[in-house]
């Protein structure tokens, strides 16, 4: 098939912008052939750019020679089409379109490139298609007007990002991918260097140190919207290259930072969503949000808040209950609305996912109107009305028990809340919840490894009165870190940094990180600190999961142009992929069996 170049012609609107202002216009569109449809006369093709998508009409009495081109067009064809921008005839106006009350009457037309048959349909109409296959030809995938769509609005985040973050003076600043490796609670990818044989650089698992370094430089406020890399094990939310917006600023406590950034987020929603975010964010302490819901990630979208009932059943006949309790831990409860009508397969299918989570076992309780059904009804009697009270449960609902450690009863309960209203339709859709989770931990104890792991990072400030329990207690040591969390998911987080050298000193010793290991390591922060170094602190959203998060997407993959599948692979280039031995040689690298 013969192909034309543009031969001077050039577009005049996107196809999507043709309105009924437009009608008696002579336009000139390009794009691709979107849909094609003959009607023994008149051929009609849907021209789709990514501005939307017009109806063109070849009439051979009126153009036959651009007829006889479109003869020949077929899905995805690259065309150049001119006309006359006309009112659709009444009754095949296309209310579904915003184009949908004109149509442009084709004049002359121009085959720009020809396409072969495709390897899935772009249509909406034609299903699903397996997601290896989209992201192998993921250029075909990704003119879909779905996925521009979300592109688009990934694109508005960032807009929207930056001018506001211009707005309240902060520099955007670019910090090297090539730097040396730190541990930073993934694994790096390693880069080796042919000047520096043996020696390598990695890819950088955030710019945490670097931002730090700027607030000693005196740049007080900087953010940059930058790709990161960690080498870790995926999921739908997790990609080992992804983005994130970096945020630091010097001279501002928690509770000035944290509405500069309530700030920035009600800004994005402003200008992506059209919706006014509620200001201030509710803020919860991490023991608190443990405590009612089971989880630092909170869903608050919906309510069915944990209890802790120890009390209740301390010193009573329910043995099994009241030797836990004795024992130090806690027996916690959850009323699931609604749930009384769950088949026994059912709760079965719950204490098994209950196991699975790490509890020991699960007791429910049915709340009928003629009384209590449970395997352990007869031992509930005397706590039956400050139970149910203090779960506000109801004839109708569910109660479940967990009686283990505080910390494993809460997070299994945590777990079942979510899941049980997720499949009870209890979370209500098109509402966004917020909250701030604050005073987490600064280290946990690694009972596997025998040490203290930071929670956040190293670099996280331990709160002020706190800084004596670092050799005495660590365990209930606070950190001045921060989480933002959004609909369950955390959205960002960060924190306040330390910026004395002797408490970052005393924070690796606990860490066990000597001072010479320390120095091998950090000794370039180690030094600004003792260049003085400014309070500082800050925060990293998640681009991909923000923007994925609007637009409705449960996948960051959706909103990533060209992604990785869960194994880490690219089906478009084949990547990873083996490279030349002489490569190998430059590099002085010599490859070794992997371990078995």
């Amino acid at each position: 098939m013969r192909t034309e170049a543009l031969g001077g012609w050039t577009r005049t609107h996107g196809c999507g912008e043709l309105r009924a202002e437009h009608i008696g216009q002579e336009v000139t569109l390009f794009g691709w052939a979107f849909r094609r449809r003959d009607h023994g006369g008149l051929i009609f093709v849907d021209l789709r750019d990514r501005h939307g998508v017009a109806q063109l009409v070849f009439d051979p009495a009126a153009a036959a020679s651009a007829h006889a081109r479109a003869e020949a067009v077929r899905s995805e064809f690259v065309l150049a089409a001119r006309g006359t921008v006309t009112r659709r005839p009444a009754g095949t106006e296309n209310p579904r379109l915003a184009t949908g009350e004109v149509e442009v009457r084709v004049s002359e037309l121009k085959l720009l490139n020809d396409c072969r048959p495709l390897p899935f349909q772009l249509d909406a109409e034609a299903g699903e298609v397996d997601e290896t296959l989209r992201l192998k030809y993921r250029y075909l995938d990704m003119r879909r007007p779905e996925v521009h769509e979300a592109f688009r609005l990934r694109d508005r985040v960032c807009r929207a990002v930056r001018d506001y973050l211009h707005g309240q003076g902060f520099l955007e600043v670019e910090t090297p991918f090539l730097t040396r490796s730190t541990p930073e609670g993934a694994r790096d990818f390693l880069v080796p260097s042919r000047l520096q044989p043996g020696a390598f650089y990695a890819l950088p698992q955030s710019p945490q140190l670097f931002k730090q370094l700027l607030m000693v430089a005196g740049f007080e406020r900087y953010f940059q919207i930058v790709r990161c890399f960690r080498d870790e094990d995926l999921r739908r939310d997790r990609q080992p290259e992804f983005t994130q917006i970096d945020i630091e600023t010097s001279f501002l406590d928690r509770d000035e930072f944290l509405p500069l950034i309530e700030g920035l987020v009600a800004a994005v929603w402003r200008q992506t969503k059209g919706v006014e975010l509620p200001r201030p964010f509710p803020r919860l302490a991490y023991d608190e949000a443990m405590a009612r819901y089971g989880s630092d990630k909170p869903d608050l979208r919906f309510a069915m808040e944990l209890l802790d009932c120890s009390a209740l059943f301390a010193g009573g006949e329910f043995q099994a209950f009241a030797d836990v309790v004795a024992g130090g831990g806690a027996v916690k409860g959850l009323c699931v609305p609604g749930a009384a009508g769950s088949s026994r397969k059912a709760l079965d299918d719950l204490t098994a996912e209950a196991r699975r989570a790490g509890a020991k076992g699960l007791v429910w309780v049915k709340v009928n109107p003629d009384g209590l059904q449970s395997p352990v009804a007869k031992f509930l009697g005397g706590v039956r009305e400050a139970l149910l009270g203090g779960l506000g449960a109801r004839p109708g609902d569910l109660v479940l028990l967990v009686a283990d450690t505080p910390v494993v009863a809460a997070t299994v309960l945590g777990r079942l809340r979510v899941e049980l209203a997720a499949r009870l339709g209890l979370i209500p859709r098109g509402q966004d919840a917020f909250a701030w989770i604050v005073d987490f931990p600064l280290v946990e104890w690694n009972a596997e490894e025998r040490r203290w792991d930071s929670v956040h990072h190293p670099f996280t400030a331990p709160r002020d009165e706190d800084v004596p329990l670092l050799e005495s207690d660590p365990g209930r040591a606070r950190a001045k870190a921060y989480d933002l969390v959004l609909n369950g998911q955390e959205a960002a987080g960060g924190s306040i940094r330390i910026h004395h050298l002797a408490v970052q000193e005393r924070v690796f010793a606990l860490l066990g990180i000597g001072k010479e290991d320390a120095r091998a390591r950090f000794g370039f922060l180690l030094e600004a600190l003792e260049f003085g170094a400014p309070p500082m602190g800050g925060i990293a959203f998640g681009l991909d999961r923000l923007a994925a998060n609007l637009a409705g997407h449960e996948s960051i993959r959706e909103v990533i142009a060209f992604p990785k599948t869960q194994k880490g692979t690219c089906p478009l280039t084949d990547a990873p992929a083996p490279v030349e031995a002489r490569q190998l040689r430059d590099l002085a690298i010599r490859l070794v069996e992997p371990p078995t």
